[in-house]
């Protein structure tokens, strides 16, 4: 072992006295994601009526498992939707706020519970409008996860439709250093809209190119009703691929 000389042993000191907070604020820091899909489809269900997305992913996670975050995405879903009841609307944006926390209450089980608002300005054109509030809960094991998420207001538009859920499992498997399968089962469920309630199914592989770039794809099919979930002739349902390419920094 080396004996570092005095003066270096105080400026030593001195650098860990402001390198201290300096870690705290490097902690802060967010992480950033910018991602291009060929079509943004959620829970099953296709948002851009087949068109490409722009999305942006904000995420604030501090040690303590605390964490904050922001989603933004073009939509098309809700201009069609009010072209087909006859009026118009400006709502072309999905903005989502979200926050929780995860921890561990045995090695290896992590738990995640938070809350999430779904916001679309510009929709007060809709009666009852599509902003929604979740709560959800969550558990994961090595690769596999489920989360079940609750509805706390009316579930994007729907009327009387609070207390609706979604139930999903979630698999994300290595195959590679790089290479990842991944895996989704999920059931939602809209209340007193049954008929609209569905199941979704989703695989696909995900590979990390590297210096903060990630590429994927995956098939997403769903055995939602066809004429309930069919606008302008797009078929939001329908079984189709969907690949994505995204930076993060």
């Amino acid at each position: 072992m080396r004996y570092l000389p005095k003066a270096l042993v105080v400026a030593g000191l001195a650098s860990a006295a402001v390198a201290a907070p300096l870690a705290q604020a490097a902690e802060a820091m967010p992480s950033v994601k910018l991602s291009l899909y060929s079509e943004y489809e959620y829970r099953g269900i296709g948002q851009t009526s087949e068109r490409p997305a722009g999305q942006l992913n904000v995420d604030w996670a501090h040690s303590s498992g605390f964490y904050l975050g922001t989603f933004v995405s073009n939509i098309k879903w809700l201009k069609d939707t009010a072209e087909v009841g006859g009026f118009s609307t400006d709502a072309k944006i999905e903005w989502d706020l979200f926050g929780g926390y995860k921890f561990e209450p045995v090695k290896d089980v992590t738990v995640d519970v938070g809350y999430l608002r779904y916001e679309y300005p510009s929709s007060g054109a809709f009666n009852p409008k599509p902003n929604t509030d979740e709560i959800y809960i969550g558990a994961g094991y090595g690769p596999v996860s489920v989360k079940y998420s609750y509805a706390t207001s009316n579930l994007f538009g729907y009327t009387d439709s609070d207390g609706s859920g979604f139930l999903e499992a979630n698999l994300a498997v290595p195959l590679t250093e790089k290479l990842q399968l991944t895996a989704n089962l999920g059931h939602q469920k809209i209340k007193n809209h049954d008929e609209f309630s569905y199941t979704v199914y989703k695989l696909g592989v995900a590979y990390d190119v590297g210096g903060g770039w990630g590429v994927g794809a995956y098939l997403k099919d769903t055995n939602a009703k066809s004429d309930l979930y069919t606008v302008k002739g797009k078929d939001w349902g329908r079984s189709r691929a969907v690949g994505y390419v995204s930076y993060t920094f």
